[in-house]
Formats: structure tokens, sequence, C-alpha cells
């Protein structure tokens, strides 16, 4: 079962009140926690996991308060779209969608976990994801797979294209609940790292 959000940080307890603001405390269930690292995150390295917010009917205002709660605007090549990337105080990217987006269920807080992959995996990692995290597809599209735990939940996963160049290890990962599995970090279909815990 998919319990949680694991980000690497060079500060944690800074980190950690930064993404409970940031989402407001509305995460649908999901854990959000940080790890010490003394790795800082490489400049001009896309992660390929991050963290959807809704922005709400005044998103404008919204993303002015993250930006006062220390994230930063970021341009990472996505050119016009409908939402803001932005970047939270250690640089990990963020999207703060706009009203209407499609497969928003929520005016505020964590909306989706962005996994990037490549076209042609998207359908064995919604596989992967759909039998580890107990979620189940609800969309498939061009842009890609999301995943809900159930219909009504207000958190999705989404998967698909472009896949950002891997380099090195993700700071975002996927946490997983599992009794029959051995605690620790595991990779999925896509290379990317995951905890299970107990």
């Amino acid at each position: 079962m998919l319990t949680g959000i694991v980000i690497d940080a060079l500060d944690v307890a800074r980190m950690e009140n930064f993404w409970a603001e940031a989402t407001r405390g509305r995460t649908g269930g999901l854990r959000v926690g940080c790890v010490p690292t003394a790795v800082p995150k490489a400049v001009g390295s896309k992660n390929r996991v991050h963290l959807d917010l809704a922005g709400g009917p005044d998103w404008e205002a919204e993303v002015a308060r993250l930006l006062l709660l220390g994230a930063t605007r970021i341009d990472i090549g996505q050119g016009r779209v409908p939402w803001d990337v932005l970047a939270d105080p250690e640089g990990n990217e963020f999207c703060v969608l706009r009203p209407g987006h499609p497969g928003v269920l929520s005016d505020s807080g964590l909306v989706a976990i962005c996994i990037d992959m490549a076209e042609e995996d998207r359908y064995a990692q919604s596989a992967f994801w759909q039998a580890e995290a107990g979620w189940h597809a609800v969309e498939y599209h061009d842009w890609g797979v999301r995943l809900r735990r159930t219909p009504a939940s207000t958190v999705s996963l989404v998967m698909g294209p472009p896949a950002a160049q891997k380099a090195g290890r993700n700071r975002l990962r996927l946490e997983v609940t599992q009794r029959d599995w051995e605690t620790g970090e595991f990779l999925d279909r896509g290379g990317n790292e995951f905890h299970v815990v107990r």
C-alpha cells in the first residue's frame, strides 16, 4: 500500500515545515517526510518524481503564499502551460495547478505524485504500481496513466512522459507499507527507488 513520500533534505526540519505548510496538511492521508542527506540537488538536473499542488480558485494568491514560504519560480522548459512550476527551498520541482486542470479533485493541498517515464514504459509501470501501491488505474491517455486509491481519492499517482534523465538516486521517493516484504529501498520497473516499511 502506498503510504507516503520520502524527500532527501539537507535541512530536515525546514523542509518538513515547508511541505506541511505548502500542502496545508492536506495530503490525502499520505505521509510526507524528509530524511537527512549531505548531498545537495545537482544544479540543472530535474527530479523524476515531483509533487503537484492544487492552486485553487485564487491560484495566483496560492503561488504568492508558496513563494513567501520559501519556494522559488523556476523554468524547466515547460513553455506555456496551465500550471506554475516552482521549487522548494532545496530546489525540488513541484507544480501548482490552476483551476479546471483535469483530474484535480481538491481546491488545496497535494493532488498528484508524478513519476516521469518513457511512453513505452507506462503500462508496465502502471501494472507494477497498481500491484505494489494498491491503487487502481482510473485514466489512460497519451500523456500517461493516472492511479487513485479510490475513485474519490483527492491524490493521484500520475505516470507518463517525458522521462527525465536519471542522474543518481531520486531525491523524492514513494513509501510503501508491505508486511510480506523486507524493509529497505528497492527499484521499480523504471529504475526509481522506493522505500518499503512495515
